[in-house]
Parts: structure tokens; C-alpha cells; sequence
């Protein structure tokens, strides 16, 4: 990153003693790791909300879906002060003419491209989701999921370009700079009175730390008094999607309410709230957590799902799809495979915290299991078709 025949564009605007191949490499570093617990645990949560068959997702530990769902959150919001650092450092170099001569020089830049795009992007979209604002009219998890996999490509691809001269600079002790840089736009830093490297290392680090810190009370309980920027509450037992967003109306669990419960099984069953009132009941403290990062503890009470598969005759080790009185959305069904249908925790659930389930939290009936993100903890459930 140091020596460029290519002149950068307005070059003397950007001289700084800060712009160093080795403060380069230390913040590549550093969002090379957050980005990479991002991607990992982005890839759970994507794995939990698209199903296969050949890799069920374990029903244990129970919270370990809000560990990984709060780690990717966390990471993602750590990684901003520290992407836009690194972006400031290496600004003269992205605008610098890249020499073609070799084909190696245009997949570097076209590396860098998808790299720099797609990091924006993966912060910037991963931010607005978590405030729910769509400004985009795509997908944005099928964008997030796929711009992921081309962002990490192109993290690979410029740690294989960088590794060596990085390992270098991060190996060798710098001394202050006593000449300038020209492709990094480095002035001496003996001509320079603002910060030192390791200052400016430790402002993004403060930044960052700070910046997860009055965030992510949303995920851990002990931090929720210092969550000032966290756009939820889970001490208030926040909400996404209400029975109004859903279109679902009252529900007369007295006379027009049945749950039905088909398939491959020996017995169909057509249960009454009379009908599974009869039933015994259990109870298990779970935690409920949104892809947006906030999550909250609470005790339920319901019908254990392997006693209803039990009376239905259902197969062993059997799949579950369960559908909601939700008529349109995309997680109005959900996937319960074998590992958390058999788990004594996997509940439908007509109680939170000993009182009756209201309309927004899913009356009369709703799902909820261990390491489940809430988009798959259906409400309003209707129908159990075993599979």
C-alpha cells in the first residue's frame, strides 16, 4: 500500500502522518475479524430461516441463538467506526490510477470494488434493518445474504494480495515517519500536532466499544441500562409484528377457534381451546429473540408439541410445518425439525409469564421453542401438518 506510480486525485488534500501501510493493516485486521463473526453467525441465523434437511439445527443449547443473533448484531455495529477509519486511511489510494500493466493489478481492483461496495453495504443495510427501515424495494434478506458471500470473496481475495506486505507491517516496529508517503498520502509526523497512531487506534476502539455499548442492552440484560441508541426495549417486551400488521382479527377462542393437527399421522386431530385446556400442561423459561438483535427472557406455559405428535400417532423423529392464521407474509409457516419437536421445551404456548397470551403476542396459540429466532416462533398457530 505504499508506493503507487499512480498519482492520487487532489493528492495534498489528503496528507496525513495517520495514513500508514501499518495503521492500514492493523484496522484491515480488525474489520477483517468483526466482519468474519458477522458473516459466521449471519450464516446461523440464515441456516435457522431456511431449513435443510441434511443439517437440522440443534434444539441446545436453548440460548444459543440469542448468543450468535446477539454477536452478529454486536459485530456489525462494532465494525462501522472501524470501516469508516480504514475507508479514511486508504482514501488516497482507492483514488489513485491503478496501473493495468498486469492482469493481477485489475483483479485487485476489481477486488477491492466488491470489497469496499459490499462492506458499505453489509454495515449500512444491516443498520436500517435493525431500526426496521426499508428504504430499498428488493429483499433484504435475500440482498443481505448473497452481498455477504461476495463481500467475504472479496475479503479473501485482498488478504491473498495483502498478506504478505501486511504481515510485514504489522511484524516490523515503526518509528515515527520522518518522510512523506505519496500513495498513502503520508506527511512526516514530526510535522504533524494532532494524533499519534496509536491515538487514532484508540479513538476507534473507544468509538466502537462505545457504540456497541448503548446498543447491545438490547441483547444483554445487565447492559439494558446503558442501551440509549437501542431502538427496543426488551424490558417492555418489544413487538415487530402486531395482529393488525398480521390482518388477523379476534379471535373467538370460545367457539371459532380450532387447531388441526394433519399429515402423516394415524390420528387427525380437530382441537378445541376446551380440547387442549383438557391437556397437560408444562412450562419452560425461553428466551425469545428477533433478528434485529433484541431478546428478552420470559416463562411460558403451553401443550408440549411431542405429547400433541404423540396423540396424533405421528411418526418418530418427525418434521413439523406450522401455520399461522396469518393469510399472507413471509413467515406465516414455520419448520420445527425432529431435534426440537422431541424437546421437552418445544411448546404451544397459551401463557406468558402467567398471564393469557394478548392478540399481538400470538393468542389464542402460539409457538415457541429452544434456539429459535422469533420470526420462526409462529403466533396465531393453526395448523400442525407433520411431514
Amino acid at each position: 500500500m505504499t508506493s503507487d506510480p499512480g498519482r492520487p486525485l487532489r493528492q495534498g488534500r489528503y496528507r496525513s502522518p495517520l495514513r500508514d501501510e501499518r495503521l492500514a493493516a492493523w484496522l484491515g485486521a480488525a474489520l477483517g475479524v468483526l466482519f468474519s463473526v458477522c458473516f459466521l453467525t449471519g450464516l446461523f441465523s440464515h441456516l435457522h430461516q431456511n431449513p435443510v434437511s441434511w443439517l437440522p439445527v440443534p434444539a441446545r443449547p436453548a440460548g444459543l441463538y440469542r448468543v450468535t443473533q446477539g454477536l452478529h448484531v454486536a459485530s456489525g455495529i462494532a465494525s462501522l467506526p472501524v470501516l469508516l477509519a480504514k475507508l479514511w486511511v486508504v482514501w488516497p489510494r482507492l483514488l489513485s490510477r491503478p496501473s493495468f500493466r498486469h492482469v493481477s493489478g485489475l483483479v485487485e481492483r476489481l477486488g477491492i470494488v466488491v470489497l469496499v461496495g459490499g462492506g458499505i453495504f453489509m454495515v449500512f443495510s444491516g443498520v436500517a434493518n435493525i431500526a426496521l427501515w426499508y428504504p430499498w424495494p428488493f429483499s433484504f434478506r435475500a440482498a443481505h445474504f448473497w452481498m455477504a458471500w461476495m463481500t467475504m470473496g472479496g475479503i479473501l481475495a485482498h488478504v491473498g494480495a495483502k498478506l504478505t506486505p501486511s504481515r510485514l507491517a504489522l511484524r516490523r516496529h515503526r518509528p515515527a515517519l520522518a518522510t512523506a508517503d505519496a500513495a498513502l498520502g503520508t506527511t512526516a509526523e514530526c510535522d504533524h500536532d494532532g494524533l499519534t497512531r496509536r491515538g487514532f487506534l484508540a479513538t476507534v476502539g473507544a468509538a466502537s466499544g462505545a457504540l456497541t455499548m448503548v446498543t447491545v442492552g438490547q441483547t444483554v440484560p445487565a447492559l439494558a441500562p446503558f442501551a440509549l441508541l437501542a431502538p427496543r426495549d426488551p424490558r417492555d417486551r418489544p413487538i415487530n409484528r402486531t395482529a393488525a400488521m398480521a390482518g388477523v382479527g379476534e379471535v373467538d377462542a370460545a367457539s371459532g377457534y380450532v387447531l388441526s393437527v394433519e399429515g402423516r399421522v394415524g390420528r387427525p386431530l380437530h382441537l378445541s381451546m376446551a380440547d387442549l385446556a383438557a391437556l397437560p400442561a408444562s412450562e419452560a423459561r425461553l428466551p425469545i429473540t428477533c433478528v434485529e438483535g433484541w431478546s428478552f427472557s420470559a416463562l411460558w406455559r403451553g401443550i408440549r408439541l411431542r405429547d400433541l405428535l404423540a396423540l396424533a400417532e405421528a411418526p418418530d423423529a418427525a418434521e413439523v410445518k406450522v401455520e399461522s392464521l396469518e393469510r399472507e407474509g413471509a413467515f406465516r409457516t414455520s419448520f420445527v425439525n425432529h431435534l426440537q419437536a422431541e424437546d421437552r421445551d418445544t411448546l404451544l404456548a397459551t401463557h406468558l409469564d402467567g398471564e393469557v397470551l394478548t392478540p399481538d403476542h400470538g393468542y389464542p396459540l402460539r409457538l415457541i421453542g429452544p434456539d429459535r429466532p422469533g420470526v420462526n416462533q409462529t403466533k396465531w398457530v393453526t395448523r400442525l401438518v407433520v411431514m
